[in-house]
């Protein structure tokens, strides 16, 4: 019983990773259902080489590593980082050129991810990565002081080779709830955000909230591929406007 409810939030993370829509049919204002209370999205950490990338023209180049969740192909528009690159190409000058790619790894425990970063580094030299993780660990019940210590060596490769970093937490999935026990995850990427000083966009709180408030049904599998689409486009949304807000992009630097 307990593995098919673990296959079902692969699964979810499949559908909530599906590929969203195209940078010129986003709206410049946030759907209802995306609304999020501020605090969410709120944080002291700031984002020096992104602020200096965009301020000074130089390419902001994003790079979001992460489960194959990340990116599956029912279309590629629709993924969170799509989203994500649309939505900061809106805000900000049409000078300034934004690229979002994708690193997958696939079933990656947090400690296999941060030993390949060295390498990735080498090969990307992106100005900000976005680690997405959290979610295999909780799966394999790794040791939490053992995921806290991967985090923080992963975070410390990335920094040492010249990023900004954004740790993403876990998803929230109400249908496993009771099956994975994410707290000690969650506390862990929060202690190493605090530790190194870098941004932790809490999608598992942010997930919660809209399920929890009727924005979307995260219990109900019925509405697959649609779902995936409306969620990843509103992950996209908060991504963005919490990298400009950590950079601290103001209206001089927006579009708006």
């Amino acid at each position: 019983m307990k593995a098919k409810v673990l296959l079902s939030l692969i699964l979810l993370c499949g559908y909530l990773a599906a590929p969203s829509a195209r940078a010129d049919d986003a709206a410049p204002a946030v759907p209802a259902a995306c609304e999020l209370p501020p605090y969410l999205l709120a944080t002291e950490s700031q984002l020096h080489k992104v602020a200096e990338a965009v301020t000074s023209g130089k390419p902001l180049e994003i790079l979001v590593v992460g489960s194959r969740s990340t990116t599956i192909p029912f279309s590629e528009d629709s993924s969170y980082p799509a989203r994500m690159q649309a939505i900061l190409k809106e805000k900000l000058p049409p000078s300034e050129t934004v690229h979002v790619s994708v690193e997958i790894q696939s079933k990656k425990t947090a400690e296999e991810a941060a030993g390949t970063f060295v390498k990735l580094m080498e090969a990307k030299s992106p100005t900000l990565v976005i680690w997405q993780t959290g979610t295999v660990d909780a799966i394999r019940s790794i040791d939490p002081d053992d995921f806290r210590g991967a985090v923080t060596d992963g975070v410390a490769a990335l920094q040492n080779a010249g990023a900004d970093v954004v740790l993403m937490n876990l998803q929230y999935s109400p249908r496993t709830e009771s099956m994975i026990s994410a707290p000690p995850y969650l506390d862990n990427m929060r202690v190493v955000a605090q530790e190194h000083d870098v941004p932790l966009f809490d999608r598992f709180a942010i997930m919660r909230q809209w399920n929890d408030q009727g924005q979307f049904d995260l219990f109900s599998p019925s509405r697959g591929p649609e779902l995936a689409k409306q969620v990843h486009d509103c992950i996209g949304r908060a991504l963005a406007q919490f990298v400009l807000d950590a950079a601290h992009l103001g209206s001089a630097q927006q579009q708006n």
